[in-house]
Order: structure tokens, then sequence, then C-alpha cells
């Protein structure tokens, strides 16, 4: 059974640092691709950042541009999204996805909030 566990997340001032963790079970990790998606209130999911298999490539979101870096490693089945000069419109509940066999698997999701 396909698993994630976001334990990440949590209360971060604008403009400080955050690395959310995605940890994965239940399938051959190294061979998808992960995703980070995120929505904010009153806001759509869009997608943020995703890495291809085995890390090969990265794909980002213009809205996020140069300010995350998404990263895995297939060694302990785990997904990371770390996030710099974070704003008030940063804050939403992030999600780890990734697509198998045409279904899709999702994170529970994680909070974060951006305030001072």
């Amino acid at each position: 059974q396909v698993q994630f566990v976001e334990p990440g997340g949590g209360l971060v001032q604008p403009g400080g640092p955050l690395r959310l963790s995605c940890a994965s079970s239940g399938f051959t990790f190294s061979m998808y691709a992960l995703r980070w998606h995120r929505q904010g209130p009153g806001k759509e999911c869009e997608l943020v950042a995703e890495i291809a298999r085995r890390g090969g490539s990265t794909d980002y979101a213009n809205s996020v541009n140069d300010q995350v870096t998404i990263s895995r490693d297939n060694a302990k089945n785990t997904v990371y999204l770390q996030m710099s000069s974070l704003k008030s419109e940063d804050a939403a509940v992030y999600y780890c996805h990734t697509t198998l066999l045409f279904q899709n698997y999702w994170g529970q999701g994680t909070q974060v909030t951006v305030s001072s």
C-alpha cells in the first residue's frame, strides 16, 4: 500500500527558510517522479515542483522560481522541498504526490504558516 508521511511544516517568520520532507513506502520509490503541490486559502491547488525518478531533472512553477529546491534521497525513500525567503503568499497546505500506473497518490498534507 502506497503511503506518504509528511512530518514537516509549521510556523515560520517572513523571510525565513523551511524544509519539508515526505517519507514514502509501498512502492519502488526510485522509479517514479515525485511532486510537491500546495493549496493556499481560497486558492486552487498548485504544482510547485517536480523531480524525475532517480533525481535526474527538476522543474519548478514560475511562482516559486529560485525560492525552492526539490530533492530526493532514494536510499531513504524521501523527497524534500527546501524553501527560502518565505512570504505570506507561500502559506498553504503542502502535499507530496506521485502517479503510479495512472493512479494518483497524495500525502496527508502539511500546513505551512508564514507570520511574524
